[in-house]
Formats: C-alpha cells, sequence, structure tokens
C-alpha cells in the first residue's frame, strides 16, 4: 500500500518554514491505519517486551501495535502530565525546545524496549527519550517510525542498530 497517499503536506506549520506532514488523512483511513500498524508490528523483535512511545502521535501507534503483540505500554509525557515520580529531559524540537517525562517505576529490569513515533525529524525527540530510559536497567532493542524526513538526519543521532521507517521523505 501506497502510505504516501494518506499524508498531506502543511506549509509553515506550526511555524513559518516548517513542511508539516499531516498523518490525519492516515488515521481516518482505517486500512491504511490497519495496514501501517500491522507493518510496524512485523518490524519489531518478538523479544521486545515494551514499548515506549511520546506523545501524541506516538501514542496511536504504539497504543494499536501493543494490542497487536500482547505489548506494555509506557507513556512519555510532557511535563506536568504524569501524577507519579518522574524522571525528566529538557530536547530539542525541530520548531523549539520542552521537557519530557516518564514515570520512576515505568519500564523493570531486564526490559527489551521499542520505541514508536509518528515521524523522525531531527532525532531530539528519541534522542532524549533514549537518555530518559538510561534511568532505567533495560535495551533498547529497536525504534520505529511511520515517518523519515532522511534530509535532517536524525538517525544519525540515535544509539540503536535496529531503526525502521515505512517511509521517507
Amino acid at each position: 500500500m501506497d502510505i504516501k497517499k494518506y499524508i498531506r503536506d502543511i506549509p509553515n506549520f506550526p511555524k513559518d518554514g516548517i513542511l508539516y506532514k499531516d498523518i490525519t488523512p492516515l488515521l481516518g483511513d482505517y486500512k491504511a491505519f490497519t495496514f501501517v500498524v500491522n507493518e510496524i508490528s512485523r518490524n519489531i523483535p518478538k523479544d521486545v517486551t515494551t514499548i515506549v512511545a511520546p506523545e501524541s502521535r506516538g501514542f496511536i501507534f504504539a497504543s494499536a501495535v501493543c494490542y497487536n503483540l500482547n505489548k506494555n505500554l509506557v507513556p512519555v509525557r510532557k511535563k506536568g502530565k504524569l501524577p507519579y515520580k518522574t524522571f525528566d529531559i529538557d530536547y530539542q524540537l525541530e520548531y523549539g525546545t520542552d521537557t519530557f517525562q516518564i514515570h520512576t517505576d515505568s519500564i523493570k529490569p531486564g526490559d527489551k524496549v521499542c520505541i514508536i513515533d509518528d515521524l523522525l525529524a531531527t532525532g531530539g525527540t528519541i534522542e532524549a527519550i533514549e537518555e530518559l530510559i538510561q534511568n532505567f536497567q533495560c535495551t533498547i532493542s529497536s525504534i520505529s517510525f511511520v515517518i523519515e524526513l532522511e534530509k535532517l538526519k536524525g538517525r544519525e543521532k540515535l544509539n540503536c542498530d535496529n531503526i525502521t521507517s515505512l517511509i521517507s521523505y
């Protein structure tokens, strides 16, 4: 399936100079969404125990993949959105900065983790999540994206050998 036809470009969003990849048409087509979830699921190593995903679009795909594969889901949220004790990290976005948090008890020692997000741009989001995950005694086995913006070279910042993207621009 050509999933690129379900992703539209929105120029100058959320600020001037950004060409935003809008996935809402993909989400709005159950066949395309199911295809993407199944493709991501197929790319995840069988020994993965836990899926980590940043808000908000990462949650959408990771939740469905967790359901598909019977895996644990760990949300990474923006500051102030998690109710329990957290590890925090400041990170750089393609278009600004923010703080991520993860619950201190969310990943168990020995877990094998896969990070899922909708888009790899500069790599700042996933690089921050990799650093957050260093607070736990676990291994990052894989990282999966729906979309990769290759010219931004975000993949080069990541510390995982098993990185997959379904489509690239």
